[in-house]
C-alpha cells in the first residue's frame, strides 16, 4: 500500500473518531478497531476515494453508532459485552501476530495481502458454494450431493448451469461492491461466508467417501430348483410315494416350497394335511396307483442291466455240467437164448 492510501485512511478514521466523541473511551475504541483494516480493503477493491464510495466520515460515524444499538450515544456496555469486547481484542491481537508471521512465507509483508489477489477466485467459490446449500436444503430427494445444484425434481442440467451462473455472478457483484458499512451487516456477511466455508468442508467430504466407496456386486448363482414346489417320490415300481421325507447327507430336512396347494381353477391357496412330500398328492404329474390306493404313476418297465445279464450268461455256461448215466449194454439188454 503506498503512502497516499495510507494517508487517506489515517485522515479518515481520524474524521470517524472525532465524529464518535460522544461515545465513552472503550466504546469508540470498539468501533474504530477494525475500521483501518476496512478501509484498505475498499481502496483495494476498486477506484475512487473513501468518500466517493463510503460517504462523509460523519455519516459512516453515524452508521457505526446505529448499527452498533447506541442511538443517542452514551449508552453504557453491559459488563458482558466488556468481557467479550476484551477477549475479542486478544484474539485479534493473534491474528495480526500471525499474519505478519506467515507473510514472508508467501513472498509478502503480511499473508492478508496474498489473500486480497485471492479475492476474485473466492467470490467465484462462494457464488457456487450458495448454489449448492441453496439446492441441498430444498431438495426433496435428500439424495448424495451432487456437483451441480440440482432442486426437488428438476434434474435438468441446462436449468441447473443457470442457476449456478446467476449465483456465480451475484456473488462477484457483492463483492465488488465491497463489505457493508455497518456493523451488523458486516457481521452477517462474515458469518455467511464462514458458514460457506463450513459446507464446502462438510460437502467435499461426503463426495469423497461416496466416490471411495466399491458398490458390492455379489456372484450370481443359478439354482435350478428355486421355482420348486412340490416333490413328488415314486418308488421302483413306479408308485407315488405318500409322506416321504427327505434328508440331505448331514441329516438336515431338505424343503421345497410351501406345505399347501393352489387350485389351478380358483388359484387361491389352502393348507397341506400331508405330513410330508407330496403335498398335493392330486396334482401328480404322472397318473397310477399310490399305495393307498389313489391313482398315481403304472409301473415303470425294468431294463436289465447289460453288466448283470452278462454275468449271468457266465455264470450259465460255466455251471456244472450233469453228465448222463451210462445206457445199459445191448448184451444185457437181449433176451438169453436159454
Amino acid at each position: 500500500m503506498n503512502l497516499t492510501a495510507q494517508d487517506e485512511i489515517g485522515s479518515y478514521v481520524e474524521e470517524v473518531r472525532q465524529a464518535l466523541g460522544g461515545l465513552p473511551a472503550t466504546t469508540r475504541e470498539e468501533l474504530l478497531e477494525d475500521l483501518p483494516e476496512h478501509l484498505a480493503e475498499v481502496l483495494a477493491e476498486g477506484d475512487g476515494t473513501l468518500v466517493e464510495r463510503l460517504g462523509s466520515p460523519s455519516a459512516y460515524a453515524a452508521e457505526l453508532i446505529a448499527s452498533a444499538g447506541l442511538a443517542d450515544g452514551s449508552a453504557p456496555r453491559p459488563p458482558g459485552r466488556e468481557r467479550f469486547a476484551h477477549l475479542r481484542g486478544r484474539a485479534r491481537e493473534a491474528i495480526k501476530r500471525t499474519d505478519v508471521r506467515v507473510g514472508p512465507l508467501l513472498g509478502y509483508a503480511r499473508a492478508s495481502e496474498f489473500l486480497v489477489l485471492l479475492r476474485p477466485a473466492w467470490w467465484v467459490l462462494r457464488g457456487y458454494l450458495a448454489a449448492m446449500a441453496f439446492a441441498y436444503v430444498f431438495d426433496d430427494n435428500h439424495g448424495p450431493i451432487g456437483l451441480l445444484p440440482r432442486v426437488g425434481g428438476v434434474g435438468i442440467d441446462l436449468f441447473a448451469m443457470t442457476f449456478l451462473v446467476v449465483a456465480i455472478l451475484g456473488s462477484i457483484w457483492l463483492g465488488r461492491r465491497g463489505e457493508p458499512a455497518g456493523r451488523v451487516p458486516r457481521l452477517l456477511l462474515r458469518g455467511s461466508s464462514a458458514a460457506l466455508a463450513i459446507f464446502a468442508v462438510v460437502g467435499f467430504y461426503e463426495m469423497d467417501y461416496s466416490t471411495r466407496q466399491t458398490a458390492f456386486v455379489g456372484d450370481y448363482v443359478s439354482n435350478q430348483y428355486s421355482s420348486v414346489q412340490d416333490v413328488f417320490v415314486y418308488d421302483g415300481q413306479g408308485n407315488l410315494v405318500s409322506n416321504a421325507q427327505l434328508y440331505d447327507q448331514w441329516g438336515n430336512p431338505i424343503r421345497f416350497g410351501e406345505p399347501g396347494c393352489i387350485d389351478p381353477m380358483t388359484g387361491n391357496w389352502s393348507a397341506s394335511r400331508s405330513l410330508g412330500y407330496p403335498f398335493c398328492p392330486d396334482q401328480a404329474p404322472f397318473p397310477g396307483e399310490t399305495p393307498d390306493g389313489s391313482e398315481s404313476t403304472p409301473p415303470l418297465e425294468q431294463k436289465p442291466d447289460p453288466a448283470a445279464t452278462a454275468e449271468n450268461r457266465t455264470k450259465t455256461d460255466t455251471g456244472p455240467t450233469v453228465e448222463p448215466a451210462d445206457a445199459p449194454s445191448v448184451a444185457n439188454a437181449s433176451p438169453s437164448g436159454e
